[in-house]
C-alpha cells in the first residue's frame, strides 16, 4: 500500500480485509485512510482486551454490511507518548524567538525525547521577524548547525525554505509549547488546512491550547500530525547509558569512557566530559542531559 495516497471520495464496499492507517482518533472512532478510501471505523473486541489502537497505526481493516472494524495491529517501529502516535519518521520541534521566548532547555527536553525513541530531529524556529540580527538566538540556532541538527528559520509570513521538501513522502510530527506557531507552519505550507489560530495571551504569557486532538494531516506529500501544545514531559524514565548513545552530538564519545557502565555524571576518564570541557560539545547541552539523570536516579529512589 503507498502509505502517503490521499483520500478518496469514494467508499467501497467490500467484504474482505484491507491495510490502512490510522489518521484521525475522536472518542473511539478511528478514522482510516486504506487504498480504497477513508473510513469510520471501531475497535473489534478482541482488540479491547490489549493495546488500543493510536494514530499512526498501521491496522487491519474488515468491512461489513454497516460498519468497519479494526480487527488487528501491526508492529510499530516506535510511539511517542506525548503526543501518542507510532510509526514516526521524524520528530519537528517548533520554537518561537519570542512569544513565548526561545528556552535552549525545552528544545534540548523535546530532542532528548525524540531520539531516545529513535526518531530523527529537527528544529525550526519561527518569528525571527521579532529579533534583531545580534540577538543571542542566532548563536543557538549556529551552535545546533554545528553540533549535526537540521535547523529551519521562518518569520511570520512564509515557512521554511526547503521545509516542505523535507516533509514529502514520511510521516511527521511537530512538537512544541502552545503558541510557537505550529497550527500557523501548517496553514502557510497548505492555506486549504483552515487550521484554528489564536494570538498569544498577553495576560498569561503564553498560547492558548488551540489544537484538541491528534491528527494526521495531508501536507507536501507528506503527512504531519499537528498536535496539543505542551511544555511539560515526563522523562524520569530515560536510562542514562542508553539516552548519551541516543544524542547525535555525545554518541561518538561514549564509547571511548573508561567504565562500560559511564553515565558521564562524575566517573573519572569520562570521553564525554572531557569533549565538553575541550568546547567540543555544547555546555549547557550536557548540563540539560544531566539534569535527565539526575530525573532517572531520583525517580528510581523512590521505587
Amino acid at each position: 500500500m503507498n502509505r502517503m495516497a490521499p483520500p478518496t471520495a469514494s467508499r467501497c464496499i467490500i467484504t474482505d480485509m484491507e491495510t490502512g492507517r490510522i489518521i484521525k482518533i475522536v472518542s473511539n472512532q478511528y478514522e482510516v485512510l486504506c487504498d480504497s478510501g477513508s473510513y469510520t471505523c471501531v475497535a473489534m473486541g478482541k482488540l479491547r482486551k490489549g493495546r488500543s489502537p493510536i494514530v499512526g497505526d498501521l491496522v487491519e481493516v474488515e468491512h461489513f454490511a454497516k460498519q468497519s472494524g479494526i480487527q488487528r495491529i501491526h508492529p510499530r517501529a516506535n510511539e511517542l507518548r506525548r503526543p501518542l502516535i507510532a510509526n514516526i519518521d521524524q520528530a519537528i520541534i517548533v520554537m518561537s524567538c519570542k512569544e513565548p521566548d526561545f528556552s535552549p532547555s525545552l528544545v534540548d527536553r523535546f530532542l532528548f525525547q525524540i531520539v531516545y525513541h529513535g526518531i530523527e530531529p529537527i528544529l525550526c524556529v519561527t518569528k525571527t521577524d521579532l529579533i534583531q540580527p545580534k540577538d543571542s538566538i542566532h548563536a543557538w540556532i549556529q551552535d545546533y548547525r554545528d553540533s549535526g541538527y537540521q535547523v529551519y528559520t521562518s518569520d511570520k509570513a512564509e515557512a521554511p525554505e526547503g521545509f516542505a521538501d523535507r516533509l514529502k513522502g514520511k510521516i511527521s510530527v511537530l512538537c512544541g509549547q502552545s503558541g510557537v506557531g505550529k497550527s500557523s507552519l501548517l496553514n502557510k505550507l497548505n492555506p486549504d488546512f483552515q487550521l484554528q489560530t489564536q494570538q498569544i495571551s498577553k495576560a498569561l504569557g503564553r498560547g492558548k491550547h488551540t489544537t484538541r486532538h491528534c491528527e494526521l494531516h495531508a501536507v507536501a506529500g507528506g503527512w504531519v500530525a499537528d498536535t496539543p501544545g505542551f511544555s511539560s514531559m515526563d522523562l524520569s524514565y530515560m536510562e542514562p547509558i542508553t539516552l548519551a548513545r541516543c544524542i547525535p552530538d555525545f554518541k561518538d564519545y561514549v564509547d571511548d569512557c573508561k567504565f562500560r557502565d559511564c553515565i558521564h555524571m562524575s566517573e573519572p576518564q569520562c570521553a564525554l566530559r572531557e569533549a565538553v570541557e575541550q568546547g567540543i560539545v555544547n555546555e549547557d547541552r550536557y548540563a540539560h542531559y544531566q539534569e535527565i539523570v539526575a530525573l532517572y536516579q531520583n525517580q528510581k529512589r523512590r521505587y
